[in-house]
C-alpha cells in the first residue's frame, strides 16, 4: 500500500527526461514554419547575431531565414527534425528577438524548463502620461524594482514599448505577469514584492509546503484619497403627493390682505418714502458705529510691580580693601631694578662672545 501524498508530491531534483530521436524515429509528417516581423531598430544587431541564431536551431534541425528587404524572420522545420516542440520553440526564440531581447537570453527558451510569456500593456490604460508613469513603476529608480522581481522569480525582465517580454520557469512567469498587470491596475509592485519575500521563506519549510499560507501573506487595504467633493448646495427630495402644490399670492391679493388696495395714491407714495427713510437711518447709524470704533481706546494691561532685589547677600568689605593694597604694590609698566641688571648683564656676555 501507497500512500496517496507522497503519489500527489513531486520530489526535489526530479527533471522530465529529455525528448530523444529514439522517441520520435520516424520523423515528422508535415513542414511547418512561423514568421515574425521585427522592427527596423533590431536591423543591426539581428545582422550580426544571426549566424550564432541559426546555429542554435541547427541543433534541432530547425531552418531560420532573414528577410531585411520584407523586415521579417522565418523558422521551417526539416525532415531531420524529430521533436515535434522544437518548432514552437523556435517561434518564440524569433519573437522575443524581435522585442529587444539580447540573444544570449532569448536562446535560453531552447531549454526544456524554460518558457516565455509576452504581455502586452499598452492597452490596460487609457492616457499615455498615466501609462508612462507605470511602466517606469514598474522598473523602479534605476530599474532597481525590476532587478529584485528578477531575483525573486529567478525570470529575466525585458521592458520594452507597449510590452513585457518575460523568460524563465513556469511557477516565475504565473507571478511576473500577476505583478505587472497589478502595476498597469495602479497596485504598486512593492506590495508584490513583499509577498513574494514571505513566500520564497515559506517554501523554505518542509512542514508548510503542504499548509496555507493565508495567515502569514500580508493583506493590503486600497485606500482611495481623494474623495468627491460634497456639493454646496444639496438637494433634498421633497415628499410625494398626488395633489399640486398651492396657486402663489398675487400682488393685489397681499395688498387686500394688508388694506394697502384701498389706500390713495398720496398715502400710498407716503408709505413708500417712510420705509425708504427708515432703511437709511438704519444705514447710517450702523456707518457710524463703524467709524467710532476706531476711537476706542484699548484695554490697558495691569501693571506689574517688580520685585525688589533682594539684599540677602552682605558685600565683604575686607576682601575688596585687600584687593585694592596688593594692586597697589604692583608696579605696572617697568621691570624691578633686579631684572633690569640681570638682563644688562646677559647682553655684555653676549658681546664679548663675538
Amino acid at each position: 500500500a501507497v500512500d496517496e501524498s507522497e503519489l500527489l508530491t513531486v520530489p526535489d531534483g526530479w527533471k522530465e527526461p529529455a525528448f530523444t530521436r529514439e522517441d520520435n524515429p520516424k520523423g515528422l509528417l508535415e513542414e511547418s514554419s512561423f514568421a515574425t516581423l521585427f522592427p527596423k531598430y533590431r536591423e543591426a544587431y539581428l545582422k550580426e547575431c544571426w549566424p550564432l541564431v541559426q546555429k542554435a536551431l541547427g541543433e534541432h534541425y530547425v531552418n531560420a531565414a532573414l528577410d531585411l528587404i520584407e523586415g521579417s524572420m522565418t523558422v521551417t522545420t526539416t525532415k531531420k527534425t524529430f521533436d515535434p516542440y522544437a518548432i514552437i520553440r523556435a517561434r518564440d526564440l524569433i519573437k522575443l528577438l524581435a522585442r529587444s531581447v539580447p540573444f544570449e537570453q532569448a536562446v535560453r527558451i531552447l531549454q526544456d524548463d524554460v518558457a516565455c510569456d509576452i504581455i502586452k500593456i499598452g492597452s490596460l490604460v487609457r492616457k499615455r502620461e498615466t501609462f508612462i508613469k507605470r511602466r517606469a513603476r514598474l522598473l523602479g529608480p534605476k530599474g532597481s524594482t525590476l532587478k529584485a522581481l528578477e531575483l525573486l522569480t529567478n525570470c529575466y525582465i525585458m521592458v520594452q514599448g507597449n510590452t513585457v517580454s518575460a523568460l524563465g520557469p513556469f511557477s516565475g512567469l504565473k507571478e511576473v505577469r500577476k505583478v505587472v498587470l497589478d502595476t498597469m491596475k495602479n497596485i504598486h509592485p512593492i506590495y508584490n514584492i513583499k509577498t513574494l519575500m514571505i513566500k520564497r521563506e515559506l517554501a523554505k519549510d518542509p512542514e508548510l509546503r503542504t499548509q496555507s499560507w493565508e495567515r502569514f501573506l500580508p493583506k493590503f487595504k486600497r485606500k482611495n484619497l481623494k474623495k468627491r467633493k460634497e456639493p454646496k448646495k444639496k438637494n433634498t427630495k421633497k415628499e410625494y403627493t398626488p395633489f399640486p402644490p398651492p396657486q402663489p399670492e398675487s400682488q393685489i391679493d397681499k395688498e387686500l390682505a394688508s388694506g394697502e388696495y384701498f389706500l390713495k395714491e398720496r398715502q400710498k407714495k407716503r408709505k413708500q418714502m417712510e420705509e425708504i427713510k427708515a432703511k437709511q437711518a438704519d444705514a447710517i447709524k450702523r456707518r457710524q458705529e463703524e467709524r467710532n470704533k476706531a476711537f476706542i481706546p484699548p484695554k490697558e494691561k495691569p501693571v506689574v510691580k517688580t520685585k525688589k532685589a533682594s539684599t540677602e547677600k552682605k558685600i565683604d568689605i575686607e576682601a575688596i580693601k585687600e584687593k585694592v593694597r596688593s594692586a597697589k604694590k604692583k608696579k605696572l609698566g617697568a621691570l624691578p631694578e633686579e631684572e633690569v641688571k640681570l638682563k644688562m648683564a646677559a647682553d655684555e656676555k653676549k658681546k664679548k662672545k663675538k
